[in-house]
Order: C-alpha cells, then sequence, then structure tokens
C-alpha cells in the first residue's frame, strides 16, 4: 500500500467534518491517529466492526452518507494502519528518520500564533490543546476501551518497561504549562511548545515501539480452559442415555 498524501488526509477530514454534522461527538483525525497506533500496538487484533462502533459511537460505524463514503474511510484507514505498523516494525535509530513513525499532530498553538493580533483575539479564552494532546487521548481511549488487552505483563521486567511506556503517553495527555520557547515543526515558526514538552513527545513515540515489541515478543492472551470433571466409568454417561459411561461414550 502506498503512503497517505495530504490530499489523502485532507479526504480523511472532510468525511469525520461530514460525520459530525450528524453525530456532533465525531472525533478529529489527530484522535483518530492516536487510536489507531494503539490498535497497531494492541495484544489482540480488534476486528473493524468492534473498534469502529467505539471510535465513532454509534452502532452504524458512526452514520456515513453512504456506503461509498464508508468504503472510503475504511480504505484510507487499512492504508494508514500498514503504513504505521511498517514503520514500527522497522529497526530505527533516531525518530527523524524517514523510515520512523511520524503522527498526524498539529500545532495548534503554534497555528494561533501565527495569526495577525487581531485574528488571535477572536480565540482568546478558548481551551487550546496542547502539541500531540489530541493524539495521546485518543491513543489512551483506545486503551480504556479494551483494558483487558492491555493488563501489564506477568515478566516483571517487561511488566515495568510496559507500565512506563503507558506513563510516557499518558504525560502527553496532561496540558503544556511551561513557557514556550521552540516551534513544533520548524526554526522559523513562533514559540509554541515547551522543550519539556517535545522531549515528552519523544518518549512517548519511543514508547509506541516499544508497546509494539512487547506485545509482538509476547503473544496474543491465550484463554484458559477448564476442564470439567469425568464421570467415572461406572457412573451414569453424562450423554442421558441411562447406560454407563464405560458401556456407552466411555466404550
Amino acid at each position: 500500500m502506498t503512503s497517505l498524501s495530504a490530499q489523502d488526509f485532507d479526504a480523511l477530514d472532510d468525511i469525520l467534518d461530514d460525520l459530525r454534522t450528524r453525530h456532533d461527538e465525531t472525533p478529529q483525525w489527530e484522535f483518530c491517529e492516536g487510536f489507531l497506533a494503539a490498535l497497531a500496538c494492541c495484544r489482540r487484533r480488534i476486528p473493524e466492526q468492534e473498534w469502529l462502533e467505539v471510535l465513532l459511537g454509534l452502532d452504524d460505524g458512526g452514520s456515513f452518507a453512504n456506503e461509498a463514503q464508508r468504503q472510503q474511510f475504511l480504505d484510507l484507514w487499512a492504508r494508514r494502519t500498514a503504513e504505521v505498523l511498517s514503520a514500527l516494525d522497522t529497526d530505527i535509530q533516531a525518530l527523524d528518520e524517514d523510515a520512523a513513525y511520524a503522527p498526524e499532530v498539529m500545532d495548534v498553538r503554534g497555528a494561533l500564533a501565527s495569526l495577525p493580533p487581531e485574528e488571535r483575539t477572536e480565540v482568546e479564552g478558548e481551551d487550546i490543546p496542547s502539541f500531540a494532546q489530541v493524539w495521546a487521548l485518543g491513543f489512551m481511549f483506545a486503551i480504556e476501551s479494551w483494558p483487558e488487552e492491555w493488563e501489564a505483563p506477568k515478566d516483571k521486567e517487561a511488566a515495568k518497561w510496559h507500565d512506563s511506556s503507558l506513563e510516557a503517553i499518558v504525560a502527553l495527555t496532561e496540558d503544556d504549562t511551561d513557557e514556550p520557547t521552540l516551534s513544533a515543526f520548524g526554526e522559523d515558526g513562533p514559540p509554541s511548545v515547551s522543550e519539556k514538552r517535545l522531549n515528552a513527545y519523544a518518549e512517548a513515540l519511543w514508547a509506541v515501539y516499544d508497546l509494539r515489541e512487547i506485545w509482538r515478543s509476547i503473544g496474543p492472551r491465550v484463554q484458559q480452559v477448564i476442564k470439567g470433571d469425568s464421570p467415572g466409568r461406572n457412573d451414569p454417561c453424562s450423554c442421558g442415555s441411562g447406560k454407563k459411561f464405560k458401556k456407552c461414550c466411555g466404550a
């Protein structure tokens, strides 16, 4: 599958905007991007009909306008999932490598800081998300939706690794309250994020790699099979025939 282009992400945004006209709790793509990353790291492969209802909040998969729109969304989702999995399964040494996982996140505060002063006053007092905060909230929403798939491994070292990885992502769900001194996407932009926040973002991305590796190494959960008591040879057969077990099913 080919990587998603800017036009593809615009198409996803357009679909979500349209869904939001019928269901106002439809999330934005950055939230979906975090949710998708969590599914990619999940111990169990969550089937489409299961995650679609959880993410979009409606039994019919989010009230798509028609089947063509639904299929377009799922096709783009599948391509992005393949892209994310390829990145997470590639051995990298630094997050700025071309092959590294790079979430589609927005620097809303940076965009607002770039506006003329008269336009910035229109949004003063509004709750503006911190850099990568919405992505982290989407990731954690998936974890909270399937908690049994995110229980810590029994191995102590793996459990410690697992917990510290989740803590790194949880840290991004909090506001960046430190003074902004850097631009998230380039040196020329206005300061919109703190150095501490950018470091936390990097730690969260490495945490996604770690979570993917943990469950790839351990594998899916094994359902425990509890075997019932078997009848004795001279007991009545459990099939209800009236014969002794040894002369019926136990023969």
